[in-house]
C-alpha cells in the first residue's frame, strides 16, 4: 500500500513539474501561496521522499513490488 501511495505523489510531482516545464505554472506553489510558503515546501519535501521511495520499487525483486493481498 505504501508502494501504491509513494508511487502516486511522485506522480503528482511530476504533472506539478511538467506544468512547470511546459507552461511555467507552479500549481502547488499557486494553491498554496507562493513557493516559499511552508506548506509548499511541505509538499515539496513529501513528493521528494516518495520519489526517493519509487527508487526502491527498481531495484526490489518484480514479484515482490507486485505482489497482491491476496498472494499473502
Amino acid at each position: 500500500m505504501l508502494d501504491k501511495i509513494a508511487l502516486t505523489i511522485a506522480i503528482i510531482g511530476g504533472i506539478n513539474w511538467g506544468s512547470i516545464g511546459l507552461f511555467r505554472f507552479d500549481i502547488v506553489s499557486w494553491i498554496c501561496g507562493g513557493s516559499t510558503s511552508v506548506l509548499s515546501r511541505i509538499i515539496f519535501t513529501v513528493v521528494g521522499i516518495s520519489a526517493l521511495w519509487c527508487i526502491s520499487l527498481l531495484v526490489r525483486d518484480r514479484s515482490e513490488v507486485f505482489k497482491t493481498s491476496s498472494d499473502s
